[in-house]
């Protein structure tokens, strides 16, 4: 049995129920956690869990905050996921098994946070700090929502570091047309989300 302090992270799909395919979905959502833990190295790799859930852990909130951001974006727009984050003490009581066997403080911290999310919201933070973590979660989630489908894919290329001529490679568009949506809300959010990790 091992303790440790730990950001934690539990999410869900939303309105799961209702998705036409729920297979594919969890499918999707576990390629997606798979790729996000190559791409952030969390002290816990992310995972699907009971129902439509996951979790995994972080070192840092900045990463934790991230890895939500990256997951949504790879998921929209097919479903949506909103994610809390907590922090405190985690207990791993059994390592080998999967989803592991494990709680603590972290845990519920985490779990309060979700629970804490309204119909709007996508993401919330409970731990130190939490009023203006939550301020920067907020103001982050509402300019997503006002990007559209092609925006979405480029703000994830920019996240993780892809130029603004390499994502108009991918995308199949000229330089002028990417630039356009990165003053549209992409380089507002990638931004500030570099400035968090900042400060941490």
């Amino acid at each position: 049995m091992t303790t440790q302090a730990a950001y934690t992270l539990i999410g869900d799909l939303v309105g799961s129920r209702q998705l036409a395919d729920r297979a594919g979905a969890q499918r999707r959502l576990g390629e997606v956690l798979t790729e996000v833990t190559g791409q952030l190295g969390p002290l816990q790799p992310l995972e699907p869990t009971v129902g439509d859930e996951l979790q995994g852990a972080f070192a840092g909130l900045a990463d934790a905050t991230l890895a939500t951001l990256l997951v949504r974006l790879a998921l929209l727009p097919e479903v949506d996921v909103r994610c809390g984050i907590g922090y405190g003490e985690v207990t791993m009581h059994d390592a080998t098994r999967r989803p592991l066997l494990q709680d603590g403080p972290g845990w519920w911290a985490a779990r309060d946070a979700l629970d804490a999310i309204g119909s709007r919201q996508r993401t919330w933070y409970a731990g130190p700090g939490a009023g203006c973590v939550n301020a920067f979660l907020v103001c982050r989630d509402a300019l997503v929502e006002r990007l559209n489908e092609r925006a979405w894919r480029m703000l994830r290329m920019a996240l993780l570091g892809e130029t603004q001529q390499r994502i108009a490679e991918v995308e199949g568009v000229s330089k002028s047309a990417v630039s356009q949506q990165f003053s549209r809300g992409i380089t507002a959010v990638r931004d500030a989300q570099v400035l968090f990790a900042s400060e941490e």
